[in-house]
């Protein structure tokens, strides 16, 4: 019997499963790096200074100076045992992308290698993954901020309308601090990433300073009675925990966005993702520590800009913690920037495959910026921070990320077995029991989330299949080569120790 017309893969493409097992030849992610739809460049510009500071902009505070009321309560005064578990499952991705970073250095972060290793549909689940990770992260991240903003206009008696300072299920209009964040980043990311990074690594200076000064102040109020019983809510208060903050350590995949940015991608990628690893876990622990020890871990349940009202409560002097809330609304902002940089950057590399429409591809040749996609992702981003709280967001935003993260671990064990011949300028130590272990940490934590999250995590899944059954699966670049185009890229040598600058010259 033959088969209905109607359910036939288009004239010269490959079926559904083998189109969902084509894997993106990396010679061919090395030919495209650094072109945007239409051939527009970005501009190579950071070096590994600049990516580290990315890193650490992107991290660096999430988790201390948003979510401690809502993470302290689970763990109680283990909370800093909670930051070291989730730190070292981070850690042990962190290294697989560095390793990645330094073989395919391209914008896509794990979706790229994801696409290089296990086909476009295990590349278009990491990638809805990844948009799911960046996006409500950043809005997650500038509600944190509104709360900040609210506690320093209250050092001078005023106040956000609860119309002007709450989502609406919260019982207010919309947080318009957290909207005013979101459109600043947008607005900045849109002149220029040399601009945006150099910003960016002055407040990345700002938010060490504080967080240094918090720990200098807190430490004064230091009672270690408030560690005893050290875990009150047992084991599963501190896993549960772990799983919510490791929502703080998102950011250190954000440099391997940068890939088609930098000037020396293959040795400065990896070198920018394990330092700035090793930057933001030291001062998450140190600061969880302090800020345990000034107070105990029952006053932390509600309370909003925890860091900020020790201060005032230690000194009694409003100008301080003046001065710490303006620094913290900096240091929000730079996740806010950075993170968004690296949201436009992997949806400009799923553009170039086909997978989202080439809007989100078109480079400004003036400002050799994304600038319609980054407009438009800022759009979105600024009314989800607007109307959704802060604790439904950091959740959806963990669960995704640990998904990719998981995905990056495999693509290392695939790439070690297919393509031992490539040149690594970085290798994950311990080989295979650093990815393996890195797989079994992410799934984990991802099994300590809430059900409503794992609901929302089916939800967004089901959203992403209908777009990639939509506009995807017709559209995709690798599914419209021919077999025989696609064995020769296949099969082509690529070096990868040549500079991507070059390297499409000699292709």
């Amino acid at each position: 019997m033959s088969a209905n017309p109607a359910t036939k893969a288009p004239a010269g493409r490959p079926g559904l499963g083998a189109q969902l097992l084509r894997r993106k030849p990396i010679n061919q992610m090395v030919e495209e790096a650094g072109n945007g739809e239409g051939g527009a460049p970005l501009r190579r510009s950071f070096g590994v200074f600049q990516l580290t500071m990315i890193s650490v902009g992107a991290t660096l505070g999430t988790g201390i100076l948003v979510i401690l009321g809502e993470s302290v309560p689970l763990a109680g005064p283990a909370i800093w045992i909670s930051f070291v578990i989730a730190g070292f499952a981070a850690l042990l991705s962190a290294v697989s992308y560095a390793e990645m970073a330094g073989l395919v250095p391209v914008a896509g972060s794990s979706y790229s290698y994801s696409y290089a290793t296990m086909g476009e549909g295990m590349a278009w689940i990491c990638g809805w993954c990844l948009v799911l990770e960046y996006a409500v992260s950043v809005a997650a991240v500038a509600v944190g901020a509104g709360q900040y903003v609210n506690e320093t206009l209250n050092i001078f008696g005023l106040a956000l309308p609860d119309a002007f300072a709450l989502a609406p299920s919260e019982g207010g209009a919309v947080n318009l601090s957290a909207v005013v964040i979101v459109v600043l980043a947008m607005l900045l990311l849109v002149r220029g990433a040399r601009e945006s990074a150099w910003i960016n690594t002055a407040i990345v200076a700002v938010k060490v300073g504080i967080l240094v000064f918090f720990c200098a102040v807190a430490f004064t109020a230091f009672n270690a009675g408030n560690f005893e019983p050290l875990l009150p809510m047992g084991a599963a208060g501190v896993s549960a925990a772990a799983s919510t903050v490791f929502f703080s350590y998102i950011g250190f995949d954000a440099a391997s966005t940068a890939g088609e940015e930098a000037r020396n991608p293959k040795k400065d990628l990896p070198r920018a993702i394990m330092l700035s690893m090793l930057i933001v876990t030291s001062i998450y622990v140190l600061v969880a520590v302090a800020a345990v020890g000034a107070r105990p871990w029952g006053w932390f349940d509600g309370t909003e800009a925890a860091l900020v009202q020790i201060l005032e409560e230690t000194t009694h002097q409003p100008w301080i913690a003046l001065v710490f809330a303006v620094g913290a609304v900096l240091a929000i902002a730079s996740i806010v920037l950075t993170v968004l940089y690296g949201q436009t950057r992997i949806l400009l590399s799923m553009s170039r495959d086909g997978m989202v429409p080439g809007i989100f591809g078109r480079v400004s040749r003036r400002t050799g910026t994304p600038v319609a996609g980054t407009l438009i992702v800022g759009t979105a981003v600024a009314l989800t921070a607007g109307f959704v709280p802060l604790g439904a967001l950091a959740d959806a935003t963990s669960i995704g990320t640990l998904f990719a993260f998981a995905l990056v671990n495999v693509a290392v064990i695939y790439l070690r077995r297919n393509r031992p011949d490539l040149k690594r300028n970085f290798r994950v130590p311990l080989y295979p029991a650093t990815p393996i272990l890195g797989t079994l940490m992410c799934a984990y934590l991802m099994a300590n989330l809430g059900a409503d999250t794992w609901l929302t995590f089916g939800a967004w899944m089901l959203v992403g299949a209908a777009i990639y059954f939509g506009y995807g699966r017709r559209h995709s670049k690798v599914a419209a080569l021919s077999e025989q185009d696609y064995r020769e890229l296949s099969a082509g040598a690529t070096d990868l120790d040549t500079d991507p600058a070059t390297a499409k010259a000699e292709l």
